[in-house]
């Protein structure tokens, strides 16, 4: 059975952050996710599929996508079955690694985040915001240091991280970051 769970625009902001202190976010899901990038799709679109765990409990999703800027997409999304998954894997990108990442969900000022923590870097994550309007204001708790706005910035994908096995700035330092 196909479950629906999203089939709209998404206008979405990315930002590298400090990592941090997990103790001071009102954490309202954590998810461990392993994302796949599948061969394009129709109208160039970009696919993946992702095996995500919650509370021992393992789901599978499939997710399509056309951009129209670096902030704006059509994106739709919906849970498969394990055997989907499975016939959509062997249509992996074999120029792309998969991507393994913790996200954390927590809200603040009735925003809720996306804090994207990857096991490459202990000092370093990614903040993603799902918008009404790319011009929209942001309100970030005081304990987030925004490092730069990374919306649109290629090396900054998770296709690009999981490839790069880390971050631009600790990549070019070897890990001194």
């Amino acid at each position: 059975m196909i479950t629906l769970m999203n089939s709209n625009l998404e206008i979405e902001r990315k930002f590298l952050v400090e990592m941090p202190d997990e103790g001071l976010l009102n954490v309202v899901e954590r998810l461990n996710i392993l994302q796949t990038y599948l061969n394009n799709g129709e109208d160039n679109s970009q696919r993946r599929v992702r095996k995500i765990c919650k509370d021992g409990v393992v789901s599978y999703v499939y997710t399509e996508k056309i951009f129209y800027s670096a902030k704006v997409r059509n994106e739709i999304e919906y849970e498969i079955s394990v055997d989907e998954y499975e016939r959509l894997i062997v249509q992996r990108k074999a120029e792309l690694k998969p991507i393994e990442k913790t996200r954390l969900r927590f809200l603040y000022r009735e925003q809720l985040f996306e804090l994207d923590i990857y096991p490459f870097s202990h000092s370093r994550a990614i903040l993603e915001l799902e918008l009404d309007d790319p011009e929209q204001k942001i309100f970030f708790p005081g304990f987030i240091r925004v490092i730069k706005e990374v919306t649109g910035v290629d090396a900054y994908s998770n296709s690009s991280l999981g490839n790069a096995g880390g971050f631009p700035e600790e990549s070019e330092t070897k890990g001194e970051i």
